[in-house]
């Protein structure tokens, strides 16, 4: 068997204990459809069957390429490109699936996109709060005409509170994501349709006004999560070796091209970190480190940082047990 610590580096680690925790809890809170998992946090159709396994067959997706590849993989019962395309070539081959595939629109020209393509099913997405793609909730059940009159179903609406899932207060997180969740519910009433889709991990426990919830960090989870009160454990790191040490810093084998940074540093257990660059992170250390020595990085966020890499390694204890393509990368 492989140790961890003769993995190349920086090699992707998942601690089977924690992650099965992760997938456990999320299926007791939120059993079957009522959670679409999101498989942008891990782009690993391993790891999807995993959660499929445990009752959530339901999926999210990011990427034209996340869809795909979820389809080839079996995995297809019911997917949400909860994300707006229109590029045709890649609408038509959404089209041709062998999988029941539903696609976010919120505008007359993503719908006719979505129409010359073949596509068949659709949610309207709502502007809830964060500035990033959805109409306005006073457009949307305009929008669900125009797509019906285009022949598409429309299942329903999805609105994501992203500006609430971090705010480390749980009284505001609730406040904001109500005030969220009432915009979208007021567009539901104009559009119809049995899904109202939103929510994410730092809210997956709070947003109780939608059907289900597109949570997809909680399976592997980041420092950025980490902090809030939540019933999962970090279960994913990176294995760093040291490759400098001098008389009050050391350096190690990951940096910004294998950790996602925009929510902040990474942690580098038992260490302080002082910055990282392209391929190293600066740590001061709390206890001596040798050139040689393994150190674990916890990124801030996962998301970003497991598309850096080919592939993660599940391990017990120091003993690596498997190893999964990260499969789903790229568009």
């Amino acid at each position: 068997m492989t140790s961890v610590q003769d993995l190349p580096t920086p090699a992707l680690v998942v601690d089977t204990a924690a992650f099965g925790h992760n997938l456990a809890a999320m299926a007791a809170a939120l059993p079957g459809a009522r959670c679409r998992p999101h498989v942008k946090a891990h782009k690993t159709t391993a790891l999807a069957r995993q959660q499929a396994a445990r009752g959530h067959r339901t999926f999210t997706c990011a990427t034209p390429r996340e869809m795909e590849g979820m389809a080839k993989a079996g995995l297809g019962d019911d997917l949400l490109l909860a994300n707006e395309v229109v590029d045709p070539d890649r609408l038509r081959r959404l089209g041709a699936l062998d999988a029941r595939v539903t696609i976010a629109v919120d505008s007359e020209a993503t719908i006719d996109a979505a129409a010359q393509a073949g596509l068949r099913e659709v949610v309207i997405d709502v502007f809830v709060g964060m500035p990033r793609c959805g109409c306005p909730p006073e457009h949307a059940g305009r929008l669900a005409d125009t797509a019906r009159a285009r022949g598409l179903t429309v299942r329903g609406v999805m609105g994501y509170e992203g500006h609430a899932v971090g705010v480390a207060d749980r009284a505001t997180r609730v406040e904001q994501t109500e005030t969220a969740m009432r915009l979208l519910l007021d567009a539901h009433a104009d559009v119809g349709g049995e899904i109202v889709s939103g929510g994410g991990t730092g809210t997956f426990d709070i947003n109780a006004w939608v059907t289900e919830i597109q949570a997809g960090s909680y399976a592997l989870m980041d420092t950025a999560y980490g902090h809030l009160d939540l019933p999962f454990e970090l279960a994913l790191s990176i294995v760093a070796t040291v490759i400098s040490v001098s008389e009050t810093w050391a350096v190690a084998d990951c940096g910004l091209k294998a950790l996602g940074m925009d929510h902040g540093d990474p942690t580098v257990i038992g260490h302080t970190v002082w910055y990282c660059s392209d391929e190293h992170v600066t740590f001061g250390p709390e206890t001596p480190v040798a050139v040689g020595d393994r150190v674990r990085v916890l990124p801030a966020h996962i998301d970003p940082t497991v598309a850096y890499h080919e592939r993660m390694h599940l391990a017990t204890d120091d003993e690596v047990v498997d190893t999964w393509e990260i499969d789903l990368r790229g568009w």
